[in-house]
C-alpha cells in the first residue's frame, strides 16, 4: 500500500462505536491497522483528555472547544498523517464531527466558526469514511449508566441537539458520512460496517 485510509467513528456516548471499531480492527487483520481516538491520543492528547472529561470546575464553552481543537491538531500531525502516509488504515474514535455536533449544535457555538477552526486543526486531512452510529438519546444514556464523566452529564436536551446535529452533518455530506442503525445487535451492526468498509477498500484499490 502506497497510501492508507482514515476512517472515523462517530455518535453519542453509548452508541457502540468503540465496540465496532475494535471489531473492524479484528476484521482488517490482513492490513496494518492503527487504532486511535480523540481526545486522548498517546502523549499530549492524554493530558488534554484528562482535563476535558474530569476537570471538576466550570469550563467555558469556547475554552472547551479550543481544548478539543488543540488535541486534534496534535493528533493529526503526530499520529494520523504519519500512519496514513505509511500505508496504514487508521481507525479513529471521534473526530471533527464530534466538535461540530457537541460544541456547535449542542453548546450553540457558531457553526461556521467551528468548521473554520476544524479546518485549521486538520490542515487538509479529511476522513475517507465516517461511520455514524445513530441511536435514540434515551437508549444511549441508559447504556452509559450512572457513572458519567463531565461531557456525559450534560443532560437529555443537550444530547437531543447533538443527535440532530450529527444527522444534519450526514445529510450535508452523504458521500463521506454513512448512518448506521445502532439499535440493532452488535453482530448486525458489524455486518453493516464491513459492507461499507469493503466498498471503500475496493474504491481505494487496497
Amino acid at each position: 500500500m502506497e497510501r492508507g485510509l482514515f476512517i472515523t467513528f462517530e455518535g453519542a456516548d453509548g452508541c457502540g462505536k468503540t465496540t465496532q471499531l475494535e471489531l473492524l480492527a479484528q476484521y482488517l487483520k490482513d492490513y496494518e491497522v492503527l487504532k486511535t481516538r480523540e481526545p486522548g491520543a498517546k502523549g499530549l492528547g492524554e493530558k488534554i483528555r484528562e482535563i476535558l472529561l474530569n476537570y471538576d470546575a466550570q469550563v467555558s464553552d469556547r475554552a472547551e472547544s479550543f481544548l478539543f481543537l488543540a488535541d486534534r491538531a496534535q493528533h493529526i500531525d503526530m499520529v494520523v498523517n504519519p500512519a496514513v502516509q505509511a500505508g496504514k488504515i487508521v481507525l479513529c474514535d471521534r473526530h471533527t464531527d464530534s466538535t461540530v455536533a457537541y460544541q456547535g449544535y449542542g453548546r450553540g457555538i457558531d457553526l461556521d466558526r467551528i468548521r473554520k477552526l476544524n479546518d485549521i486543526a486538520v490542515n487538509g486531512r479529511k476522513p475517507d469514511l465516517t461511520l455514524l452510529f445513530d441511536i435514540d438519546v434515551e437508549t444511549s444514556m441508559a447504556r452509559v449508566g450512572n457513572h458519567k464523566d463531565r461531557m456525559e452529564s450534560a443532560g437529555i436536551n443537550f444530547f437531543n441537539k447533538v443527535r440532530q446535529g450529527y444527522l444534519e452533518i450526514a445529510k450535508n455530506e452523504p458521500q463521506r458520512v454513512k448512518i448506521i442503525d445502532a439499535s440493532k445487535s452488535i453482530e448486525e451492526i458489524h455486518k453493516n460496517v464491513v459492507i461499507l468498509v469493503e466498498e471503500l477498500l475496493q474504491t481505494a484499490h487496497l
